[in-house]
C-alpha cells in the first residue's frame, strides 16, 4: 500500500504508516449557552409577572375568550380582511400592467394613484370614506340634463363598512401595484421576447408566461400583506365597525376590563395569523416547485427533525490509499 499524501514508495523500499484518521473535535460555544440562559430567564420573569400581576384576571380573560359579540367581531374582521384583499389584488394587478404599459397616459395615471394612495395614511382613508356624505349628499351617474340619470344617497351607498372597505382595499392596492411589478420585471426579458415572436398578444403573455414565473416573486410580500391587512383591520374602529378590536372596546368600556379584553383580542389576532402564516408557508412551497431541486421541510418535518436528531454522527474519514499491482511498486 502506499499513500497519495506521501507519493510512490521507491523501488526496494516499505510503504510508510498510515496516518492516523483526524478525529473532528466541535468547537465549544458556551457564550451561546450564557445568552441564551439570560434570553428565557428574561422572558419567563415577563410572562411570570403577567401571570402572577395581582389585579389582572385572568377568569374574565377566558370568560370574554369565546363570548359572542367577540365570535362576532371576528367573523367581521375576516370578512373585512378577504374584501380588501381582493380589491387590493385585482386593482393593484391592473395598476400594475398599467404602469408598465408603453402608454404615458397609463403608466402616469397609475403613478398618481401608487403616490397618492401610497402617500396618505390608511386610517384618514377610511374617515374619508366615512364622511363623505358631509359634502356629497348624493352620488350619481349619467348625463346632465336627460333622463340618463341615476343618483342615490350617500348614506346608503357608503355604509360603515362599505367605507372601511373601501379604504382599507384601495390602499391595499397601490402596495400590491408596486409587489405585482416588481414580480413582473423578475422576469426574464428574452422568455417575453420569445413568446412575442411565437405570436403571443400580451394579454396571452401575461397569463401565460410572466405571471406564473412572478408569482414565486409576489406570493410571499402578498402573504406578509394578508397578514398585515388582518390587523390594520382595527383601523375600522374609526367607523365603527363592529370588528374584533371595537368589540373588545365596546365590553371594556362597559365591564372596566381594559387589558384583560385587549388580551382577549391579542389573543386571536396571534390566532388568525398563525393559521394564515402556515397557509402563506404552504402556498409558498407549491409554488417553489421546478426552482429548487429539493422542496424546503414543513414545519412539521423540521419540529420532527429537530426532536429526534440531537447529533449529527461525524462523517466517515475517506481512504486516500490506493494499492498498485505486484511489481509496479
Amino acid at each position: 500500500m502506499t499513500d497519495i499524501a506521501s507519493g510512490p514508495a521507491a523501488p526496494g523500499s516499505q510503504a510508510g504508516p498510515r496516518p492516523e484518521a483526524i478525529k473532528a473535535i466541535p468547537v465549544r460555544h458556551p457564550w451561546r449557552w450564557v445568552s441564551g440562559a439570560l434570553v428565557l430567564a428574561f422572558a419567563g420573569d415577563i410572562v411570570y409577572t403577567f401571570a402572577t400581576a395581582p389585579d389582572l384576571r385572568w377568569d374574565q380573560v377566558w370568560k370574554w375568550l369565546s363570548g359572542r359579540l367577540i365570535l362576532e367581531g371576528i367573523v367581521i374582521t375576516l370578512e373585512l380582511t378577504v374584501l380588501a384583499m381582493l380589491i387590493g389584488i385585482v386593482l393593484g394587478i391592473v395598476l400594475a400592467v398599467m404602469r408598465l404599459s408603453p402608454s404615458p397616459v397609463m403608466s402616469w395615471v397609475s403613478w398618481l394613484y401608487i403616490w397618492f394612495f401610497r402617500g396618505t395614511p390608511v386610517l384618514v382613508q377610511i374617515f374619508f370614506w366615512f364622511n363623505l356624505n358631509t359634502v356629497l349628499p348624493h352620488i350619481g351617474i349619467g348625463i346632465p340634463g336627460t333622463p340618463l340619470h341615476w343618483q342615490e344617497s350617500t348614506n346608503l351607498l357608503i355604509s360603515a363598512f362599505t367605507a372601511a372597505t373601501l379604504g382599507l382595499g384601495l390602499n391595499e392596492a397601490a402596495y400590491m401595484a408596486e409587489i405585482v411589478r416588481a414580480g413582473i420585471i423578475s422576469v426574464e426579458q428574452g422568455q417575453t421576447e420569445a413568446a412575442q415572436a411565437l405570436g403571443m398578444n400580451r394579454l396571452q403573455l401575461m397569463r401565460r408566461i410572466v405571471l406564473p414565473q412572478a408569482m414565486r416573486v409576489i406570493i410571499p410580500p402578498t402573504g406578509n400583506e394578508t397578514i398585515s391587512m388582518l390587523k390594520t383591520t382595527s383601523l375600522a374602529s374609526i367607523a365603527a365597525v363592529p370588528e374584533l378590536f371595537t368589540r373588545s372596546e365596546q365590553i371594556a368600556n362597559f365591564t372596566f376590563l381594559v387589558i384583560e379584553l385587549a388580551i382577549v383580542a391579542s389573543i386571536w389576532y396571534l390566532a388568525m395569523t398563525t393559521v394564515l402564516t402556515i397557509g402563506q408557508y404552504y402556498v409558498e412551497r407549491y409554488f417553489a416547485r421546478g426552482a429548487q431541486r429539493e422542496l424546503p421541510p414543513t414545519p412539521f418535518q423540521r419540529f420532527r427533525r429537530m426532536l429526534f436528531t440531537f447529533h449529527a454522527p461525524p462523517p466517515p474519514v475517506p481512504d486516500v490509499s490506493v494499492s498498485f499491482p505486484p511489481g509496479r511498486r
